[in-house]
């Protein structure tokens, strides 16, 4: 069972473009594991309310694009819930990679070897000898 679940839309100072844009990024913290996913939105800085993790101001170009935040968080809590009801215990990563639709692939030191067996084991006679 996890302990602490955080989540934190902030904006990237550090990645301003050349129309003064920085991208919004979601921080999850699951157990102080922290994974990052881009919102692909960009704000202008000094539009963002940092406290609040949304724009400021009430035009017709926030509230879209707070909505669309509000629907990103709900969907990583959604996301949240099915993975910790079916596995149990979740991960940033695991979490991250179940929203971006990404598989990990389980490579472990037997599938390795099991790999480089069989491999081997189609040369023999070709470029090794069996024993």
């Amino acid at each position: 069972m996890n302990k602490t679940f955080n989540l934190l839309f902030y904006v990237k100072k550090s990645k301003i473009n050349l129309e003064g844009e920085a991208p919004v990024y979601l921080r999850i913290t699951i157990d102080g594991k922290v994974c990052e996913i881009s919102t692909k939105l960009s704000i202008q800085i000094s539009k963002w309310i940092s406290k609040a993790q949304k724009v400021s101001g009430s035009t017709e170009a926030a509230k879209p694009f707070n909505f669309y935040l509000k629907t990103f968080e709900q969907k990583v809590y959604d996301t949240y819930n099915v993975l910790l009801r079916n596995e149990g215990v979740v991960t940033s990563q695991i979490l991250k990679n179940k929203i971006l639709g990404t598989v990990e692939r389980a490579r472990t030191l037997i599938h390795i070897f099991r790999d480089h067996n069989d491999r081997m084991e189609k040369l023999v006679g070709f470029e090794f000898a069996k024993g």
